[in-house]
């Protein structure tokens, strides 16, 4: 469970990432983050990080952007590009024209969460049953007829959470294609240079690309921020993107790549408005998406797990007002 894009998050939980849609989902998580539900698990979700973000000579422009989504709150200030390196060792001063700092970014405890959703699942009831692909999925008028390549099951409601093969599962049932892509970010794990505490470390982003660094369990995670178009599939960082990633790490910063730790990729799934998509087909009865939900997931989870049981449920309620339009499938068709 989470062999993909879970355990492949960068883990960090910002309200101003994504378009307008996603960031309404991330705020209204945030709540959930800060104070999970009692019982729901025994350590805290978030823990402060903060974020940099600084632009080069050529790109001061962007970071406009940026400090136009501040609201009350939200702590984003602009700061000296002086200050910027004295709190990121690593930056290079002639790289920093212009900087940014959000103070409420924080890391999420993937692993927390996660196993935390398993375990009340499993004391609902639940059965999680894994290395099952679904190899035909048919309708007789009442209910769902499931087979998987081990197994066969009946349900009134199928959940459609495939991440990059939700189009896949979407077929076999018959339901109207959503036109899902899944999209590859690589990322390699780098040590931080002799004397870096990444302790209090902030994530970094890079006006202009796409890239970022992360602190990481001492290390640092670097990303060029990539997306690639590919098919469904178990994603690997390409050996070119990582040549390419620590040839620019060393450009931009004044870290020297001795060795690299670690290397991975994940699959980032879209559709056209980079919107997640949530809610019934009107094709296919009672088969209900869920996906789309590109390289927010983690933070939007809390939400949309909860429009999703008012949907399913058919019981209405707050989120259903505010999301359910604007994330159905029939906006796609």
């Amino acid at each position: 469970m989470g062999y993909h894009a879970t355990g492949r998050s960068a883990a960090l939980f910002t309200r101003n990432f994504g378009g307008p849609i996603v960031r309404q989902i991330n705020a209204t998580s945030a709540d959930f983050f800060r104070t999970p539900p009692p019982g729901f698990c025994a350590t805290p979700l978030l823990s402060p990080r903060g974020c940099l973000t600084v632009a080069p000579r050529g790109h001061e422009a962007d970071l406009d952007v940026l400090l136009a989504l501040s609201e009350p709150g939200e702590e984003i200030c602009e700061i000296s590009p002086a200050d910027a390196c004295g709190r990121v060792s690593f930056l290079r001063p002639d790289r920093v024209a212009r900087a940014i700092h959000e103070a409420n970014v924080a890391d999420i405890d993937v692993a927390t969460l996660h196993l935390s959703y398993l375990k009340g699942a499993k004391a609902r009831g639940a059965v999680a049953l894994t290395g099952q692909g679904v190899t035909n999925l048919s309708h007789d008028g009442a209910v769902w007829h499931v087979q998987t390549a081990k197994d066969s099951f009946t349900a009134t409601t199928i959940i459609n959470a495939a991440g990059a093969w939700a189009d896949r599962i979407g077929a076999l049932a018959g339901a109207r294609a959503i036109g899902l892509v899944p999209k590859r970010r690589s990322a390699i794990l780098v040590n931080a240079p002799a004397g870096c505490d990444c302790t209090n470390l902030p994530a970094v982003d890079f006006a202009g690309s796409d890239a970022y660094i992360k602190p990481d369990a001492g290390k640092l995670m670097v990303s060029p921020g990539d997306a690639t178009p590919t098919a469904p599939h178990d994603a690997w960082a390409d050996d070119m993107d990582i040549a390419v990633l620590a040839d620019w790490l060393e450009h931009e910063t004044q870290i020297t790549v001795t060795k690299i730790e670690h290397s991975w990729a994940g699959l980032r799934s879209f559709v056209a408005d980079e919107a997640p998509v949530v809610g019934f087909d009107a094709a296919a009865p009672r088969f209900f998406w869920l996906a789309g939900q590109g390289g927010y997931g983690i933070m939007m989870a809390p939400t949309l797990a909860m429009l999703t049981a008012e949907l399913c449920g058919q019981t209405g309620g707050i989120l259903t007002d505010r999301f359910a339009q604007a994330l159905s499938p029939d906006r796609l068709a």
